[in-house]
């Protein structure tokens, strides 16, 4: 979308904006299937392919097509073994399993997860106005998703807690009730990001800022204390990078919606509060779930032990499982509601990302997998509090609270259900900005203002660049040969 003058609207040019941008089509897809109803039962058994999983292997291989006709993203030597270090400690955790047979559709799960889509998210994303367009597709998937969690939380169809079906859980179901409570925060973290991005608009920023006061709600009624737990930290981290001034801003809204929705309209107080509580007394009065936690943590800890270089394979953990737990961990947990009978689910996982690394891969994987997250992590705020890339400052905003969300996150889950997916996605886009691109053909400074957006009065033109291209243009080897997916005017360039 253009402009015609400061402050008149210009009708899209949807033809064009889909003949730049399709190759992210399999992306949005990525993202937004995952508002597709799920059937009643075991949503996180393996061996599911669901729509988003299928839209992202699309995205791969248009990724791959793209890449032959060299039109995608180059990446620096760091780039190329912080995405495929993974691939190596994966493959030496499946060849070593008691049973690689079993272990390979584990394989075949964290290379999509993984390596696979993060590195077509990397490549195929050239700009900002596309990273800004894949970040919304997750404040889309929250709202809609968050609406249906307070449906069912004010119609008592939700998923059974403390005997009331009053569980907000999505289109995801009792079989994943942590798929609603991620999707919901993914968005709120997306919103408060764009709110207090002094880039954006203020007509974009006030209404990101709406939609992060709207999600509050879902996300309370999730009852995941997880969730809250990781939402908090990445929002006031979100809001220490945009400043003092506008975090005390927007901390004070985000209180005030809480008040007025828990104590003035009385929604879920009781139980809220309950919640909040027994996150402080994990250690001193832990319930059976925190119990059953703790004990798969130590079940993790000793196959470690047991094998430290490699671990017990991937999907490994569940037959090691009763031979290394206590007597105090149940037999699994109960889910019903939202459509579903009642089911006791296994507990196949040890809900700690690093710990089901450690045990199934060994420090091999860890090094190799962590070790990624943490390089990107350091690199990424560092770009970000150096002011590198200053007119997409809200990109790295994003990139780093929802990047932020998941490694805090990683801390009680572990991979699992519909959602997962999405965990690559996060990890591209955190990839995207702190890996630059060879050469100095980084997206980020060439990247210019949202198209779209009413001038400010007053704004002018920056400065060409060091080749004489303007800002705005699209010049610059971001892929191998002719760069990006062709030449793309000036007027219609998202940078």
């Amino acid at each position: 979308m253009s402009l015609a003058a400061p402050g008149h609207w210009v009708r899209p040019d949807v033809p064009g904006m889909l003949r730049r941008h399709w190759p992210l089509l399999p992306l949005a897809a990525t993202v937004l299937f995952l508002l597709a109803p799920l059937p009643a039962g075991d949503a996180t058994a393996s061996g599911k392919v669901g729509p988003a999983d299928a839209a992202s292997l699309l995205l791969v291989l248009v990724c791959a097509v793209q890449a032959l006709r060299g039109r995608v993203r180059a990446l620096t030597p760091l780039g190329v073994l912080l995405l495929g270090a993974p691939a190596v400690g994966l493959a030496v955790a499946t060849v070593t399993a008691g049973d690689p047979y079993a272990a390979l559709p584990g394989f075949v799960r964290y290379l999509q997860v993984f390596v696979l889509v993060p590195a077509a998210v990397v490549l195929l994303v050239r700009d900002a106005r596309e990273f800004r367009l894949a970040a919304g597709c997750f404040v889309v998937l929250a709202l809609v998703q968050g609406a249906v969690g307070v449906v069912q939380y004010a119609t008592h169809t939700g998923a059974s807690y403390q005997g009331e079906d009053i569980r907000a859980v999505g289109t995801f179901g009792p079989g994943d009730v942590m798929g609603m409570a991620t999707v919901v925060a993914y968005g709120l973290i997306v919103a408060t990001a764009a709110a207090l991005a002094p880039g954006l608009p203020p007509r974009l920023r006030r209404i990101a800022a709406g939609c992060a006061l709207v999600l509050v709600l879902p996300l309370v009624l999730s009852f995941s204390r997880g969730a809250w737990i990781a939402t908090l930290g990445a929002a006031l981290l979100v809001m220490a990078l945009a400043g003092i001034r506008r975090a005390l801003t927007v901390l004070a809204a985000l209180a005030a919606a809480g008040v007025v929705l828990v104590g003035g309209l009385g929604v879920g107080s009781e139980m809220v509060a309950e919640r909040l509580t027994s996150i402080t007394q994990v250690s001193s009065a832990p319930d059976q779930s925190v119990t059953d936690r703790y004990t798969m943590w130590a079940a993790a800890e000793s196959m470690w032990r047991e094998r430290p270089a490699a671990g017990v394979g991937l999907k490994g953990f569940p037959a090691h499982r009763d031979g290394h737990a206590s007597l105090g961990l149940s037999s699994g947990s109960d889910t019903a509601g939202a459509g579903q009978a009642y089911i006791r689910q296994p507990l196949l996982s040890p809900h700690n990302m690093y710990l089901l690394i450690l045990s199934e891969q060994g420090l091999i994987g860890l090094v190799a997998l962590a070790g990624g997250w943490a390089a990107l992590l350091v690199v990424g705020l560092r770009r970000l509090t150096s002011g590198a890339g200053a007119r997409v400052r809200d990109c790295g905003l994003i990139a780093t609270g929802l990047f932020v969300w998941q490694l805090t996150d990683f801390l009680y889950a572990d991979i699992g259900g519909p959602s997962t997916v999405l965990t690559g996605v996060i990890i591209g886009l955190a990839a995207w900005w702190a890996l630059p691109s060879p050469g100095g053909a980084d997206p980020l400074r060439a990247a210019g203002p949202l198209r779209g957006a009413v001038a400010a009065p007053g704004a002018i033109p920056g400065p060409a660049d060091a080749r004489g291209r303007a800002p705005g243009s699209t010049g610059g080897p971001i892929g191998a040969g002719t760069g990006a997916r062709g030449p793309v005017p000036e007027s219609s360039s998202g940078r």
